[in-house]
């Protein structure tokens, strides 16, 4: 295309978060019109790439761009989307307005300004939300293993100050006590994430030295090295490719929240508001999962099949792991995040099933677990926003007296449990029958986390909604004009990719099967055993492809 739509996709909240950022301190309200307006924009063009974006071509990048930067080391701005990565920018710039708006109030000023509370800029916090969402949409679309490194690192920096300059207000301690919560949360969150960039800068600076020392002249660029492999022009070492698998898949891992590397979420999502929750776990951590379909699958695709039977075990161990501490908690917005541990769980568990139903499902996994965990999240936001707690144990009969928030709340937390009908339930036994086909064992014992989610909404669906109405919540207000105008359309779209989710496969299935002819891999052919056979006897063996289409 001569028309750069890609990078304008990007450009504009990065424009709109520096026109954010500029407005005067008494602009408040003119700075969050302004961003919502951008990101309102910003989803429109989304819309666009979606529309215009053609799932049955044979290329696996549209819209492409490219461009010298750096020539000397080969760095290019090369930037392409295949079905996955419009599938995930057009989350991203979905959520950004319904973020903006449930936020509308969470850095305003504080009513009293003493040396301990003081003012917050109001248009940092929709400036440094813009940015976040222009560096996430443009690593969604960078090619360049350089570029996507460069914004990957880069959106740690609005994420610190959006975690420790704003956090939550609801969190039962003084205002001293919260803030060094905030900055030990941020300066967590910073340093976890900080560790695995820098291993995977080794990484990608080991790759372009294999790339220079075989191609002649080192490149970057995505497409450059899966073609050059295939074409057998590069030859990567085994064991130098899985040391340059570990690099990337690790910084990936912390992002994603794998275990163990996942101990800074729960303090992240805990002490943000609730806008900066979602922000986190349903726009920011995708570029981890994202990043391991795109770079470690296509990249090392040795590497992967070596290491899948670790992660696999990894991703099993969140799934159980997150839902029982999720189970355990007191604190609604850590029970959301240990929820989240568990549901990347699947997610990863799905793309390293190495079959077309894990990827696939992984991949709308991670569309629906955005939209269900960003409707409970933020209905929960609302609630704590109320009450001013975050324990569980402070709430009880808000059904009887906020109707409207408690019956929202329950369709996000049925949703995050999978329940049939809603999005996520697609996508979750996508993965479980993906895995299944190839890894039994796995496949059963994960389902254990379909129990344990049951669990652990239900229960706090009862404690906080059902039973006698306790008088701190009795003149609780039910949800006001603007929040409906956020959780409603979040609901709607959980119900109608619950029963259509043809859309969504239909974008996203051609790159699922282009990473798996990249990593050689193909889904297990079925067996059928055969008891009787016509004609007397029985008989057990295996029927052959043809005989399986005749039968069904």
């Amino acid at each position: 295309m001569s028309f750069p739509l890609l990078t304008v996709v990007a450009a504009v909240p990065a424009a709109g978060a520096i026109a954010t950022a500029a407005l005067p301190a008494a602009r408040r309200t003119a700075a969050k019109w302004l961003a919502l307006l951008v990101s309102v924009v910003t989803f429109a063009l989304a819309l666009v790439v979606a529309f215009r974006f053609d799932p049955g071509s044979k290329s696996p990048f549209q819209f492409t761009e490219s461009h010298a930067w750096i020539s000397d080391f080969g760095v290019r701005y090369a930037l392409g989307v295949d079905g996955i990565a419009v599938a995930l920018i057009a989350l991203t710039t979905l959520l950004i307005p319904f973020i903006i708006l449930a936020g509308w109030h969470d850095a305003d000023p504080l009513e009293e300004a003493t040396p301990n509370r003081r003012w917050r800029p109001t248009q940092g916090f929709f400036a440094l939300i813009l940015a976040v969402e222009a560096m996430v949409v443009i690593s969604f679309e960078a090619t360049d293993v350089f570029v996507f490194y460069l914004f990957f690192e880069a959106m740690l920096i609005p994420m610190y100050f959006l975690i420790g300059g704003f956090g939550d207000r609801a969190g039962g301690d003084d205002e001293d006590g919260a803030a060094s919560r905030r900055s030990y949360a941020a300066v967590k969150f910073l340093l976890y994430n900080l560790a695995g960039g820098l291993i995977m800068l080794a990484a990608v600076i080991g790759l372009y030295a294999v790339t220079a020392d075989q191609l002649g002249s080192g490149t970057f660029s995505l497409q450059q090295i899966v073609e050059a492999r295939a074409a057998g022009r590069l030859h990567i070492g085994t064991g130098t490719e899985r040391l340059l698998f570990l690099g990337f898949f690790f910084a990936f891992a912390v992002k994603a929240p794998l275990w163990p590397l996942h101990t800074w979420l729960p303090g992240a999502m805990g002490e943000s508001t609730s806008p900066v929750a979602v922000l986190i776990t349903a726009v920011v951590d995708k570029v981890g999962t994202f990043a391991m379909l795109r770079f470690c699958l296509q990249l090392f695709p040795e590497a992967s099949s070596w290491a899948t039977p670790v992660i696999l075990v990894l991703a099993l161990i969140s799934v159980l792991y997150g839902a029982l501490l999720a189970v355990a908690q007191r604190d609604i917005k850590r029970l959301i995040a240990y929820a989240s541990i568990s549901h990347f769980g699947f997610i990863i568990l799905g793309i390293f099933a190495m079959t077309s139903q894990g990827q696939g499902g992984a991949t709308l996994y991670m569309v629906n677990h955005g939209i269900s965990t960003a409707a409970l999240m933020l209905v929960a936001g609302f609630l704590i926003s109320r009450r001013g707690s975050r324990l569980i144990a402070d709430y009880g009969g808000v059904q009887k007296v906020a109707p409207v928030l408690a019956g929202t709340f329950l369709i996000g937390g049925l949703a995050t449990l999978s329940l049939p009908g809603l999005a996520p339930f697609v996508s979750e036994f996508l993965v479980l029958v993906g895995t299944f086909s190839r890894y039994p064992v796995i496949g059963v014992i994960a389902t254990l986390g379909i129990v344990l989610a049951a669990l652990y909404v239900l229960v706090l669906y009862q404690r906080t909604m059902t039973g006698p109405v306790k008088p701190q919540v009795s003149g609780l207000p039910d949800l006001r004009v603007r929040e409906l105008v956020v959780v409603a359309p979040l609901i709607a779209l959980l119900l109608f990719l619950g029963v259509y989710p043809k859309p969504l496969t239909d974008l996203v299935n051609p790159a699922v099967d282009h990473t798996l002819s990249v990593v050689d891999k193909k889904d297990p052919k079925p067996t059928v055993q055969v008891d009787a056979v016509p004609g007397g006897g029985r008989h057990g063996h295996a029927v052959r492809d043809q005989d399986v289409e005749a039968a069904k």
